[in-house]
């Protein structure tokens, strides 16, 4: 079996190392219960989990699939939990799953593709012999609290990288990979934000669930997990409107500088057009034109077109066109 940690607990502390069949058939005195961790189980060890603890097929058949939504069941006494994990790698959110599945006495976690193990978690809640004294359901929030905080670094790296974005979308053009960039985390976002909506539904079932292993005195701390994830959630959505002020500013100013580059064409365009009108009328070859004999028509001519095109041009320079 995948055991990672198994122990019994009893008084706000360790007594003894556990296997699942301790878990499973022991009697456990008042107060006592087992904290039983596995790892990525293979078909064969959860049959065997299945059989320990008498479980629900379909809480079985939701700790086989990698693709679950976060859920809370109960089925009869046993309370089944659906937690999605994620962090964040090479500007990619993996995902991984921990089932939690609780008893009057016992609490098994089940870690599938997950990677932050547990043994830091296990060392916090054993340092807190008064809380433990409450038994499964504190473990239970010590764990829902576990992957909720792993949540908000994500968060915090992904605005991170939309401040640097948003600098560099003022500073110059958005570039095509910076562009694909902007939608790989809009779409890491999305579907980070369907974890969300389950776990906070799942908290909040929590806050106010009667069960025989959860203790009244407990739930504000699942209404503390509830808060967390609605600040990751509530940060998650100005995340997403981050990248639609960054999408709108960049469009912005890409028709800023467009029609910058307009205006100053349109205005070399007018100033080129008085050399060519001019141009164009003495270029008619007609016998008899004004000024044609005229010794100094040349000169004045050339004088006329840069006298009106520099006048043009001082006209659209301190207009802001040029």
């Amino acid at each position: 079996m995948a055991v990672v940690a198994g122990y019994i607990y009893g008084k706000g502390r360790r007594l003894r190392a556990a296997t699942l069949a301790d878990a499973g058939s022991l009697d456990f005195e008042n107060g006592e219960f087992a904290w039983i961790g596995i790892v990525d189980p293979s078909e064969e060890e959860l049959d065997a989990l299945a059989r320990c603890f008498q479980l629900h097929p379909l809480a079985i058949e939701d700790v086989r699939r990698t693709q679950v939504r976060p859920k809370i069941e109960t089925y009869g006494d046993e309370l089944f939990i659906v937690a999605r994990t994620a962090v964040r790698e090479n500007d990619t959110i993996e995902y991984g799953k921990t089932a939690i599945l609780i008893g009057e006495h016992h609490i098994v976690t089940v870690r599938t593709g997950s990677r932050n193990d547990h043994k830091a978690l296990r060392a916090q809640i054993e340092a807190s012999p008064l809380l433990l004294r409450h038994g499964v359901d504190y473990v239970l929030y010590g764990v829902l609290d576990f992957v909720v905080d792993s949540y908000l670094p994500i968060v915090e790296a992904i605005e991170e990288d939309l401040l640097d974005m948003e600098r560099q979308a003022l500073d110059a053009f958005l570039t095509r990979p910076q562009i694909n960039r902007i939608f790989a985390i809009r779409r890491d976002l999305i579907r980070f934000r369907r974890i969300m909506g389950p776990m906070e539904e799942v908290c909040r079932r929590l806050e106010h669930l009667d069960h025989p292993s959860l203790d009244a005195d407990i739930r504000p701390y699942y209404r503390d997990v509830h808060d967390q994830v609605q600040r990751v959630a509530t940060r998650v959505e100005g995340a997403r409107e981050s990248i639609s002020s960054i999408l709108e500013a960049s469009s912005l100013l890409e028709q800023h500088r467009q029609g910058a580059i307009t205006r100053q064409l349109a205005a070399w365009a007018a100033i080129l057009a008085v050399p060519t009108a001019i141009a164009g009328i003495y270029g008619m070859n007609f016998e008899h034109m004004p000024e044609l004999s005229w010794r100094y028509g040349y000169y004045m001519v050339l004088a006329g077109i840069f006298g009106i095109a520099g006048f043009l041009f001082l006209r659209f320079r301190r207009s802001g066109w040029l």
